[in-house]
């Protein structure tokens, strides 16, 4: 049998959208029902913290940003360091750069809506006491169900109000209800917390996308920029320095009486693209330069060359390099040509910046010690030392994030001492069977059970 009327495939608007309209109302009920109150479990937010807590930890116990062979060296495979922590693992798990991995900003992110999902869900529906100053107790069996609570025969709201206003408590009544209330800002810190944790997550997370770490070993005299970064944000790019550059003016040791280092300075010039100076400042341990968002630390040092004359030679400038002490000390040499044929020569040997130098001939056997700005006879030759030429060793940071992360701790702890604030409530009733009071607080109960006890005895004694 045919069907001369088919039915019609039906393209209606309605017909269309069901489909989806009942997928939208599965997920707004899953999010609502499954998802928020999963995130607002404080267990949750608990074990999450305890996780980044614990990642941190390894973030500062093991070295960030290093090269293969320094953790090859460091982490080997047998013995693995506490059974299982080799430098395969640590290349793997991105141990090596932990706060930049996928897996580390996932637990922040993870934190955050934690925590946002408890401040919509359990803080902010807390503050209710902004609807209190018009939600009256009006019927007595509400003051039963508190801790506080008392019944007078004779006493009215005018009685009260005064007592009241003499504890600083702010007043709201209507007819023959009274509703007050003081330390309003003790259930706001709960909120400023959770939002304080939030703009430090944030400000981590800015930073480890946009920040960079680079190191720059520099001689004395030497411009440089800003290139050896071994450690960035996926967006650190637009932070790298293009537009100025540094220049090392000197780099010098102030040494205590007994030989030791007291202090490394570096006299530093930040030169724009013209070579133009625009700031010069001197930096030391703990006292680095900023300029632009960018910081240099005064980290490390090394001795770059030695500036040497053979007898009336120009002055010339050899590199010098650091020895292999076994761990004993930090050394630095370099050879020296005295015949043009390149047959003989010398070696010079020196510890630090305080130029005592000491030179071997082509034995090893020590034939002289020598001080910067003096010279000495070698196979006929005058060997002058002219300077001996130091290296300033720069950590250079940025890093976006840190202003965010410094609003953060501020605002947490200015919530944390608002949480200690005491938010107290007192109710009041007067009917023509008689007067109902009573309050409670959120914290410093015996105080407040003080204070009420005081207000309770006035009432009663007038």
């Amino acid at each position: 049998m045919t069907l001369e009327n088919p039915p019609k495939e039906s393209n209606s608007p309605e017909t269309v959208s069901t489909p989806s309209l009942s997928l939208r109302r599965l997920l707004q009920r899953y999010f609502k029902r499954e998802l928020i109150p999963l995130l607002a479990d404080l267990r949750l937010a608990i074990v999450l913290l305890l996780t980044i807590a614990a990642f941190s930890i390894f973030g500062t116990v093991i070295e960030q940003g290093q090269t293969l062979e320094f953790y090859q060296a460091n982490y080997p495979e047998h013995p693995a360091l506490f059974g299982f922590l080799t430098w395969k693992v640590i290349l793997i798990l991105g141990l090596d750069h932990v706060y930049r991995t996928w897996w580390f900003l996932s637990l922040l992110i993870l934190f955050g809506s934690s925590l946002t999902a408890c401040t919509f869900k359990r803080q902010l529906p807390a503050l209710r006491w902004f609807s209190r100053t018009w939600n009256f107790y009006s019927q007595p069996r509400q003051f039963q169900k508190m801790a506080l609570s008392a019944e007078f025969d004779r006493v009215s709201l005018d009685q009260l109000r005064p007592l009241l206003e003499q504890r600083r408590y702010k007043i709201f009544q209507e007819e023959n209800k009274l509703y007050a209330q003081k330390g309003i800002i003790g259930r706001i810190g709960p909120v400023v917390v959770h939002a304080a944790m939030l703009i430090v997550l944030v400000g981590a997370i800015v930073g480890a996308m946009t920040g960079f770490f680079a190191q720059e070993m520099v001689p004395s005299g030497a411009t440089f920029r800003v290139q050896n970064i071994f450690d960035a944000g996926p967006w650190a790019a637009a932070q790298i320095p293009k537009d100025w550059s540094v220049k090392v003016n000197r780099f010098w040791i102030d040494y205590t009486p007994n030989g030791t280092i007291d202090q490394f300075y570096s006299d530093l010039s930040v030169l724009d693209q013209q070579g133009n100076e625009v700031d010069r400042q001197t930096i030391h341990v703990n006292k680095p330069l900023r300029h632009k968002g960018v910081t240099l630390y005064q980290a490390d040092w090394s001795i770059a060359a030695l500036r040497i004359r053979l007898n009336n030679s120009p002055t010339l400038q050899l590199p010098m390099a650091p020895l292999e002490t076994g761990g004993t000390g930090r050394l630095w040499g370099t050879w020296i040509p005295i015949k043009p044929d390149l047959s003989d020569g010398v070696s010079i040997v020196t510890k630090d910046l305080q130029g005592i130098l000491l030179v071997y001939d082509t034995e090893g056997k020590l034939i002289s010690t020598v001080r910067e700005g003096m010279s000495t006879e070698v196979n006929g030759v005058t060997l002058a030392i002219v300077e001996v030429v130091g290296s300033t060793g720069l950590q250079i940071k940025a890093d976006p994030g840190i202003p965010i992360v410094y609003l953060g701790f501020g605002l947490l702890m200015l919530g944390v001492i608002m949480s200690y604030v005491s938010h107290s409530q007192i109710w009041a009733l007067q009917t023509e069977e008689g007067f109902y009071i009573g309050g409670r607080t959120n914290r410093a109960q015996v105080v407040f059970e003080q204070e009420m006890i005081k207000i309770l005895d006035q009432l009663g004694g007038e």
